[in-house]
């Protein structure tokens, strides 16, 4: 069989499932994030487990403008909605996407409050809810589930590393076998789950990565972001640079998507790909400068996965216990 031949059909012409064609498939349409700021915090910053957060932890990298001028919900909600129209016309659904912090740490009754105020918003049609594997009690996990029986609800779990010593380094506050409980607890209640992965991080190697793309791949994930590592400034990890650039070695953008590519190819056909990457604001990226637009990622992925003559899955192997 050829190489083309060979891969699924899902992939819409791609060498990798992308999220946004499943969606489009799947939903008749675009469905579009709009970012709000809940004003969660997070174990690792409130002292439950730590303070300061962790190594590489600087919300503000990745907060839109406008949510740090306003409180209201709604009105965060009505500026991003504007914004998102005007860019994304053809878009099916908005959803609300609780980013900042650890967005189920916090008292049930006071959760439920929160999502019922986005949701009440005539022009929110479900919930994207980002947060850590060791907030995820039990009953967050059987209201949000209750939720998803009439909205869209994604669930965004902080992996960042498969390896418990790189997550020891980056004084993440849990281990791996903490996140596969959590994502194995939230798949038995049927809710879409989206990984978080931060390719980068002090320690880690290509074999570690292999090694957790394995690990990933025996798991009931159906998507998963990749986001490569990045110097915010007002960091632990920035002050660790800055004293001692060596004990930080950033990936170059050709070395990032092949690292990229060699998870891909042990994953399963099933795992949608939401992100190939992400973007610090230059006033607050201390280091790397790659020189690109995020947009530009997917073609580069494509055009590597075909010269490497590879797609995702194409070293995956269902596993006996399956």
């Amino acid at each position: 069989m050829s190489a083309l031949k060979a891969i699924p059909a899902e992939y819409a012409g791609r060498r990798y499932h992308a999220y946004n064609d499943w969606v489009k498939r799947t939903h008749g349409g675009r469905l579009q994030k709009i970012s709000i700021d809940a004003g969660f915090t997070c174990p690792n910053r409130d002292g439950a487990l730590g303070q300061g957060g962790c190594s590489f932890c600087n919300n503000e990298g990745f907060t839109p403008s406008y949510l740090r001028e306003q409180v209201l919900l709604a009105d965060q909600i009505d500026t991003g909605l504007s914004f998102m129209r005007r860019r994304y016309p053809e878009t099916k659904q908005f959803l609300a996407y609780f980013q900042a912090y650890s967005n189920t740490y916090g008292d049930l009754d006071h959760l439920k409050a929160i999502y019922a105020e986005a949701l009440n918003h005539p022009e929110i049609g479900g919930l994207v809810i980002g947060t850590r594997p060791d907030c995820l009690p039990d009953e967050v996990l059987d209201y949000l589930a209750s939720l998803a029986r009439s909205k869209t609800i994604e669930l965004e779990i902080g992996i960042e590393s498969c390896s418990d010593a790189v997550l020891a380094e980056c004084l993440r506050g849990h281990d791996f076998a903490c996140t596969q409980d959590a994502i194995r607890r939230a798949a038995t209640r049927g809710l879409f789950l989206t990984g978080h992965l931060l390719l980068g991080l002090p320690g880690e190697t290509r074999e570690s990565l292999l090694t957790g793309a394995r690990q990933l791949s025996r798991l009931p994930l159906d998507a998963l972001k990749f986001h490569q590592l990045q110097i915010v400034r007002h960091t632990r990890l920035a002050i660790q640079y800055q004293r001692a650039p060596e004990s930080v070695p950033l990936l170059e953008p050709g070395l990032y998507l092949d690292r990229v590519i060699d998870m891909l190819e042990l994953l399963p056909s099933s795992i949608k790909v939401q992100r190939l990457g992400s973007e610090v604001p230059p006033r607050l990226r201390l280091s790397p400068d790659w020189g690109m637009r995020l947009s530009a990622f997917p073609k580069r992925l494509d055009v590597r996965l075909a010269e490497r003559e590879t797609w995702q899955g194409r070293l995956f192997s269902k596993p006996l216990d399956a």
